[in-house]
């Protein structure tokens, strides 16, 4: 399954409800499976993002409509990178090596 790399900010609504923030965690997780979709883990970092998600879906679409549906609730802003495993990776070059 493909595999997203979510980097989160918090919006000052969520900086005002940062005591819920592993509630929001959990919220997500469950909101994401309901989808079809993993959250795999989840780091609350210090730096230019609050926290990093690591998200797997069974195809783009879905990873973007769990993405939306958190990025909807008003909490965070969300940076998604679609990330590859190296078998994928391999698949990846040997296509551009042709």
């Amino acid at each position: 399954m493909p595999t997203y790399v979510a980097l989160l900010s918090w919006t000052d609504q969520g900086i005002r409800n940062y005591k819920d923030t592993a509630k929001r965690a959990e919220s997500f997780a469950s909101a994401v499976q309901k989808l079809g979709a993993k959250l795999l883990s989840i780091y609350w970092t210090v730096g230019p993002y609050d926290l990093v998600a690591i998200v797997e879906a069974p195809d783009d679409e879905t990873g973007a409509a769990a993405l939306l549906q958190l990025d909807g609730v008003g909490n965070v802003r969300s940076t998604t990178l679609r990330a590859f495993g190296a078998e994928e990776m391999q698949h990846i070059i040997a296509k551009a090596a042709g």
